[in-house]
């Protein structure tokens, strides 16, 4: 029974790493306007919505949909949502053109950046396409309050009956920690390469 209760205590603290430590900023290129994203120029925001995406991965494009809503919702009230592609140009389909074309097509208004070097999901151990990570900003740095899945279900958006990304960003809206913080994201494999 001690063996048990100390492999759970273990588990949970190693999860539980992530969400303790600050975020360092980072500085990406968006795809389609080639500006420069940084991160710790959005302190002054209520959250920052990172959304690990490309634009092969099925799961994906099952998602564009319901970002692009979330995004509606939520960006004039103080969020700022972004996708990182760590994938961009990694394979046919993957282009700047092919971004310009799909955002496009789908609505997507926010930036979409550039992370082939991986550094952005390696930061935050992200492993799935798409894996959302939300941080808040504080006098100390910004820190990770929710990550894994947008909800529970991928296929069929009408009948995801748990809104992960929806809940979470309502929670900071009343000024609470987003609960659960964590959920288990669904996906394609994010392809790290073994230079970077």
């Amino acid at each position: 029974m001690k063996k048990l209760l100390f492999s759970i205590f273990v588990l949970v603290g190693f999860s539980h790493t992530l969400f303790a430590q600050r975020v360092e900023n980072f500085k990406l290129q968006d795809i389609i306007t080639g500006k420069e994203f940084e991160l710790n120029s959005k302190s002054n925001q209520k959250a920052v919505i990172i959304i690990f995406s490309s634009l092969n991965c099925p799961f994906s494009r099952l998602y564009e949909e319901r970002i692009v809503d979330l995004h509606k919702t939520y960006s004039d009230q103080g969020y700022t949502f972004v996708m990182v592609n760590p994938h961009f140009n990694m394979e046919e389909g993957e282009s700047k053109d092919d971004h310009i074309a799909r955002s496009k097509s789908r609505g997507i208004i926010f930036p979409i950046l550039d992370d082939s070097q991986q550094v952005v999901a390696r930061l935050f151990q992200a492993s799935k396409l798409p894996e959302v990570v939300v941080i808040t900003p504080s006098q100390t740095g910004f820190s990770v309050v929710y990550k894994g899945a947008i909800d529970n279900n991928p296929q069929v958006a009408a009948n995801a009956n748990i809104k992960y990304l929806d809940s979470a960003l309502q929670a900071i809206q009343n000024r609470r920690n987003p609960s659960p913080s964590s959920s288990r994201p669904v996906g394609c494999n994010i392809r790290l390469t073994k230079n970077n």
